[in-house]
C-alpha cells in the first residue's frame, strides 16, 4: 500500500473509521513511550490513511493521561504530513448548536500539568504560533463539511481545560466573557506538537452541548454528552471520506522547514542522548 500522508486523530465515540479499508495495525516505538494504540493503516475513499483512536479503543485514557508526544512523535515517524484531529466539545456560543461542527483556528490553554514540547534537555526552540492550524487543511474541512450537508461554522476559538471534570458554571461564563467558542480537553497539545514537527494540523469539532453556561438548558452530564456524540460521530466520518481526497492532492506540506531558524541552541553544545533522541526532527530541520 501507498506511504500514507494523511493521520486521523479520532477522539471521543470515534474509535474505528467506518468504510476504511484496513491494511495492518502498526505499533510504533518513540523515544516519549507508547502511542494511545496500534495505527490501524489503510485506505479510506481510495487514499492511504493511518487512524489513531486518541483515548485508545475502548475509551480508556483520561485528557491528562493521552502521551501526546508519543501520538505526534509516531505520526511523524510514519511519514504522515497532515494531521486530522476529530474533538469532541461544548458550545460556548448561542449560535454554535449540539450537532453543529466547528473547525477551530485559535486556542487558549488552560491546562496545567501536561507535556507540550520534544525540546528541553539541552535543546530549546522557540517556534511560531500565532495561527495555530494549517489553513489549508481547515479550509478543506468546511469544503467537505458542507458537501456532505453539515452546518459548519469555519472558525473558532478553543479553550482547552484539563479535565476530566467538566467545568464549574462561574469557568464556562469566563471563557464566553473571552470570546471563546468552543471548550475541549485535548486538542492544544496536538496542535503544538505538530508544529514543533512540522506537520500540517487542524481539528474538526464536534458541539455535543451547552457547556453549562445555558440557562434554558440543563447542566452538562457525560450522558448528555455521549448522546448528542454519537450522532455527530456519522457526520464526521462523512466529511474524513469526502477531505481526504483533496488533502491528499496537496504536493507540499506548508509547514516543512519550520524549524529551521526555531531551534537556537548552538548545535556543538547539543547532548548526543539529546540529539539521539530528536534526530527525526534534527533531521527535518536541517
Amino acid at each position: 500500500m501507498t506511504q500514507p500522508k494523511i493521520a486521523i486523530i479520532g477522539g471521543s465515540g470515534l474509535y474505528q473509521m467506518e468504510g476504511m479499508a484496513v491494511s495492518q495495525e502498526i505499533t510504533v516505538d518513540t523515544p516519549f513511550g507508547d502511542p494511545s494504540d496500534a495505527f490501524i493503516v489503510g485506505e479510506l475513499s481510495g487514499v492511504p490513511v493511518a487512524f489513531l483512536p486518541r483515548h485508545a479503543r475502548g475509551h480508556r485514557i483520561l485528557p491528562s493521561e493521552i502521551n501526546y508526544r508519543a501520538n505526534l512523535w509516531a505520526i511523524k515517524k510514519l511519514g504522515c504530513e497532515f494531521v486530522i484531529s476529530v474533538s469532541a466539545v461544548g458550545s460556548l456560543k448561542e449560535e454554535i448548536v449540539p450537532g453543529h461542527l466547528v473547525m477551530v483556528d485559535q486556542f487558549i490553554d488552560r491546562t496545567q500539568s501536561r507535556k507540550s514540547t520534544f525540546f528541553g534537555e539541552g535543546i530549546v526552540a522557540h517556534v511560531a504560533f500565532a495561527d495555530p492550524v494549517c489553513d489549508f487543511l481547515r479550509e478543506k474541512l468546511v469544503e467537505a463539511a458542507k458537501t456532505v450537508g453539515a452546518t459548519v461554522h469555519p472558525r473558532g476559538t478553543y479553550v482547552c481545560i484539563e479535565g476530566p471534570m467538566f467545568s464549574s458554571r462561574a469557568e464556562s461564563n469566563l471563557f464566553r466573557s473571552w470570546g471563546a467558542d468552543v471548550i475541549g480537553m485535548t486538542n492544544y497539545q496536538e496542535a503544538k506538537l505538530a508544529r514543533e514537527a512540522e506537520l500540517s494540523y487542524a481539528t474538526m469539532a464536534l458541539s455535543t452541548d451547552y457547556d453549562c453556561w445555558h440557562a434554558e438548558h440543563d447542566s452538562v452530564t457525560a450522558e448528555m454528552v455521549i448522546a448528542t456524540l454519537n450522532k455527530n460521530v456519522n457526520l464526521a466520518q462523512q466529511v474524513l471520506k469526502a477531505v481526504v481526497g483533496p488533502v491528499a492532492q496537496k504536493k507540499k506540506n506548508p509547514f516543512v522547514g519550520t524549524l529551521k531558524n526555531a531551534v537556537v541552541t548552538d548545535r556543538s553544545t547539543i547532548p548526543p542522548k539529546t540529539r539521539e533522541k530528536l534526530q527525526l526532527l534534527l533531521d527535518s530541520e536541517q
